[in-house]
């Protein structure tokens, strides 16, 4: 979505036309003939879920099983796959016109309430889905979502269908961004089939999507399992006929597995970026990419709660020194909330918080009252994050004079997410956001609004001008408008200091030889396009 039009309902009208007019509905069919027999290994963390609403870490998968209604391409160019068109004239009201001929997985045709009834049931805060946050803009939401008691509905009001292949997203304010919303990683946005609902704990191990790649076998924690080429899908055939996610809870083995040519792709764990170069040659693959890594902070913790120790601790660790042992260069210092790539971000505006200097962060320290006992630095074990994480507990013990800095793993990733919802993370804490489209808005809101998506990840941080500012933002009529509006909700923020930015990442992913190619769209494969030799 291009904001560089003069006004909202140009914007719209523009989004709308490109949605119309580029559209990529190849005709449906089974892999395509250079596939046939084809497949790969795809290792991967262990999965939360693979219900659509409900996943925070099996993007991949359900990418494979699933198809969006609007696609980015590798040049960020925003075409329509599963609808024929959304438009609006105001940006507030927008109508989703489907694609005739869709269906899901077991046959169900794929119809606008399959998309109403999904995002309702995923919004309904008694079922407690995790990507509920994504549809907030949509009127409605906070009524199945009240600050207090029970919610009186279980439907949106912001969500009409109106025809047998159409219906509306009435937003609670004007947001020319909305169609990137509905763009491929944002899942909430999935439509779900009758059938889901009859007994929805087992549709979660073996969905029924719409998407280019079917299960063969439901799905059970810590084992792997296959999809394969759907020959019922109308977009594009997939390059490669099966693709096994194999889940491993230690990522320096599945280094090892790929290295052995036992497993085929793999995004790259943080502790092995000085040796992949050497180890992978051709084959490793580092694309520009919408994240940013950061340390959260336990903010009802009044060990944490004076933003003085969070600026403290962010000036006491050295950016640079960190990037080159841990990540091989490969990254770069964090200098804001957002990454270079998204449009408007004006680096270095953390200033001096985000500026590596040691004797002023311990007189910082100081002012602030000092910190005593210990101080736990928790992240999620498996992942390949040891060697960060006590290069971060080595500087702040060093730098700021702290006696016990302790990097300390969880078992997994699930159980390093239990920390957060459940509000018992002990200290300083792994943060990453890998924005689920290509704006500012993703990240700002995710992060630092109560509705957001991932409160949790930055200590449930909520501030009432952020979010006035935000919706400026959002409804702004140019894009340096917006840009403007953008970067008083960073400052703005930055005030509170609720985070500590490092690093502006890289999505980094090595491969065997037997991986000919691998597509990325935002930073990460697009797994249907991957090609694999025979």
């Amino acid at each position: 979505m291009d904001m560089r039009r003069s006004g909202i309902a140009a914007v719209a009208a523009a989004a709308a036309l490109a949605l119309v007019a580029t559209g990529c509905s190849a005709g449906g069919g089974s892999s395509s003939d250079d596939a046939s027999g084809t497949s790969l290994v795809y290792a991967t963390g262990v999965p939360d879920h693979l219900t659509p609403g409900r996943q925070t870490v099996a993007f991949d998968q359900v990418m494979s099983l699933f198809a969006p209604l609007v696609q980015t391409d590798s040049d960020d160019h925003l075409t329509d796959l599963a609808a024929k068109s959304v438009k609006s004239d105001d940006a507030t009201t927008w109508t989703i016109t489907l694609r005739h001929g869709w269906k899901f997985q077991n046959g169900e045709t794929v119809t606008p309430e399959s998309y109403v009834r999904a995002w309702n049931y995923t919004a309904y805060a008694p079922h407690a889905w995790e990507n509920s946050g994504e549809l907030a803009g949509i009127v409605g939401y906070s009524d199945l979502n009240p600050t207090s008691g029970t919610p009186t509905t279980d439907t949106m009001r912001g969500l009409k269908v109106t025809g047998k292949d159409t219906f509306t997203v009435t937003l609670t304010h004007a947001d020319s961004q909305f169609p990137l919303q509905l763009s491929q990683a944002q899942t909430a946005f999935y439509p779900m089939p009758k059938a889901a609902y009859r007994d929805i704990k087992a549709y979660d191990k073996k969905p029924i999507g719409n998407g280019p790649y079917e299960m063969t076998e439901a799905w059970t924690k810590n084992k792997e399992f296959t999809v394969r080429a759907w020959s019922g899908y109308q977009g594009p055939a997939p390059k490669t006929e099966r693709v096994t996610y194999r889940s491993y809870s230690d990522m320096d083995t599945a280094y090892t597995d790929v290295l052995a040519g036992n497993a085929d792709v793999l995004y790259l764990p943080a502790d092995k970026m000085t040796s992949a170069k050497s180890d992978f040659g051709d084959h490793l693959y580092s694309f520009t990419s919408p994240g940013i890594d950061y340390l959260g902070f336990p903010l009802w913790d009044k060990r944490y709660s004076d933003p003085r120790i969070r600026q403290a601790i962010s000036m006491s660790i050295n950016r640079k020194q960190v990037d080159k042992a841990i990540y091989g260069g490969l990254y770069e210092p964090a200098t804001a909330l957002t990454p270079p790539v998204m449009s408007g971000t004006q680096e270095g505006i953390c200033g001096k918080y985000c500026t590596y200097d040691p004797a002023a962060a311990k007189q910082l320290l100081a002012a602030a009252g000092g910190f005593s006992g210990e101080m736990d630095l928790v992240y999620p074990g498996g992942l390949g994050l040891d060697s960060l994480y006590q290069a971060y507990a080595n500087q702040i013990r060093q730098n700021l004079g702290v006696a016990k800095v302790v990097a300390k793993p969880t078992t997994d990733w699930a159980s390093y997410y239990s920390t957060l919802t459940a509000k018992t993370v002990a200290g300083p804490h792994f943060g990453h956001w890998g924005a689920l489209y290509t704006s500012q808005q993703n990240t700002l809101r995710a992060l630092f609004t109560a509705a957001g998506g991932c409160t949790t990840c930055a200590g449930y941080y909520q501030n009432d001008d952020v979010d006035r500012l935000l919706d400026q933002a959002d409804a702004a009529s140019t894009q340096s408008a917006a840009d403007a509006l953008y970067n008083k909700a960073q400052k703005r923020v930055l005030q509170d200091f609720p985070i500590v930015p490092t690093f502006f990442d890289k999505y980094s992913y090595v491969t065997s030889s037997k991986v000919t190619k691998l597509p990325e769209v935002a930073g990460s494969p697009v797994i249907s396009e991957i090609q694999v030799s025979k």
